[in-house]
Parts: structure tokens; C-alpha cells; sequence
């Protein structure tokens, strides 16, 4: 398998399909590269080159007990980047990879990127703080690493089964393959990982992130997000970007990508064609 090692001794699955113009895919939470299939083909019928990777702790990359933070998310990044010498990159991130992709750009700056897509994204911040008193009690996200202590397999079905999704809603009929192949990407990762990971994106506060970044950013987002709650996240990250634009879709769920790939798809290759 392709991977990369880096400097604290960490393995970072990678693939790297095709060639011409490079987008780079950051996957969500708990996932992996896998959740990007779809989108991957179709980039790659279209004659790009397209590349993803599993965060550490995730997928097929090691299972260290440090390091998941978005500081090593983005430097991971900022590896596989480096390695494959890619320039006038594409990024795209979905809900924790949104987080990555904002804070890779803003930490390591834009020479190597031509513009970001973030869907579904964890910024600006998820917590509830004083000065983000929209944001969602500590209590939940507490909550959420203490069911995946209890028992992760379970867990992990319940949320792929309900927000997910949306498959909770009475209008939507649940899909158990896309039901499963979450639940298998999630258990394929470290549960060290993961846990930590909810620190990761529900605690980092993009803020000032955002407004270093000067590249074309969309911001995609559902309206009925059950995951990263649409009000405090999409609208506020597309005002404190320099360049970005927001599209909003009208009862999409968080994992937009996949059950609504054929407009999330089209909607990204008119704005990389832009």
C-alpha cells in the first residue's frame, strides 16, 4: 500500500489515481479515504488526478496514541502534499476534513493551492463558548466519546443508521450498504483515534484560520446538517473567508456527498472549472 511516514514515525495511507489536474479529498470522522469513492471516480473519469488519504488513526494509516489533533491533521496533510509534489491543488474536505483543509491552508499557506471546497464543515466552531454562545454544549460531544468508550461498533451503526445521513427523517428510506460501509470504515480506524478526535473537531476554533485564507473557498452545506447544525457553521465560515461562496441545499443531510452525489458532484466541477 502507498503511504508516507512522517517525522514522528507515523504511516499515512494515501491514494493517487490518474493524472492532470490534482484534487486532494479529506475525509470526515471516523472514516476514511474510501468515503470519497464516488467522488474520486468522477473526477477521475473527467481527467483529473485525484488523491485521498486516511487521517491518522484512521482507516489503514497507524494506530498511534498521540497526535490527533488538528495540528497533526493538517502537517499529515501538509506531508502527502510535499511527497507527491503537487502545485495548483484542489482541496476538498467534508465535515472533520473541512477543519483539516482550513487549518493545512492557513498553517502552511497557499503556494501549493488553487482553491478549497468545505462541506458539511466542522468551522468555524462547534462548541459552545462565550463568544460562540450558538454553538452546542460540551455536554454533547462529552456524551459522544463516552457511548464510543461504551461500545464503538454500536455506536457507529447508530449514528450511520439515523443523523447521519438523515435516515431518521420519515421522508428517507435507509440504505443499508451506506449504512454499513460507514459502520466498516469506522471500525477499520482506532478507537484511541477517534476518541481523541472528537476534542479535534467539535473544540478547534477556525476562526482566525478562515480569515487568513485568501484562495476561492465554496462552502457547501445541508440545511438539515444534523451533525454540524447548518446556522453556526456554513453561513458564519463563508463571511469570515476572504473569497468564499456559499451554496446551500435545501434538506440535504451531513453526508451530503454520498447520498446526494449527483448534485454535490456536479455543483464541485463547475466551481474547480470556474
Amino acid at each position: 500500500m502507498p503511504t508516507i511516514t512522517t517525522k514522528d514515525g507515523t504511516e499515512i495511507f494515501y491514494k493517487d489515481w490518474g493524472s492532470g489536474p490534482p484534487i486532494v479529498f479529506s475525509h470526515g470522522w471516523p472514516l476514511s479515504a474510501d468515503d470519497w469513492d464516488t467522488q474520486m471516480l468522477f473526477f477521475l473519469n473527467r481527467g483529473f488526478r485525484v488523491i485521498a488519504h486516511d487521517r491518522r488513526g484512521h482507516g489503514r494509516s497507524s494506530q498511534g496514541g498521540t497526535g490527533h489533533d488538528m495540528d497533526h491533521y493538517a502537517d499529515d496533510l501538509a506531508a502527502v502534499t510535499a511527497h507527491l509534489d503537487l502545485k495548483n491543488v484542489v482541496h476538498v474536505g467534508h465535515s472533520t476534513g473541512g477543519g483539516e483543509v482550513v487549518h493545512y491552508i492557513a498553517r502552511h499557506g497557499e503556494s501549493r493551492v488553487a482553491k478549497a471546497a468545505i462541506l458539511s464543515a466542522v468551522p468555524p466552531l462547534m462548541v459552545q463558548t462565550p463568544s460562540n454562545p450558538a454553538g452546542l454544549p460540551k455536554s454533547v460531544f462529552d456524551d459522544l466519546q463516552r457511548q464510543l468508550a461504551a461500545n464503538r461498533s454500536q455506536f457507529y451503526l447508530d449514528i450511520a443508521s439515523g443523523p447521519f445521513y438523515g435516515f431518521n427523517r420519515p421522508d428517507r428510506k435507509p440504505s443499508q450498504p451506506v449504512i454499513l460501509n460507514w459502520w466498516r470504515q469506522g471500525m477499520m480506524g482506532g478507537a484511541k483515534a477517534h476518541y481523541d478526535g472528537v476534542v479535534a473537531f467539535s473544540q478547534t476554533d477556525f476562526t482566525e484560520d478562515l480569515k487568513k485564507i485568501n484562495v476561492p473557498v465554496l462552502v457547501m452545506h445541508g440545511d438539515d446538517d444534523q451533525i454540524v447544525p447548518y446556522a453556526d457553521s456554513a453561513p458564519q465560515s463563508a463571511k469570515l473567508l476572504t473569497n468564499g461562496t456559499l451554496r446551500t441545499y435545501k434538506g440535504f443531510p451531513h453526508g451530503m456527498p454520498t447520498t446526494e452525489a449527483e448534485t454535490i458532484n456536479a455543483d464541485l466541477l463547475a466551481f474547480i472549472k470556474g
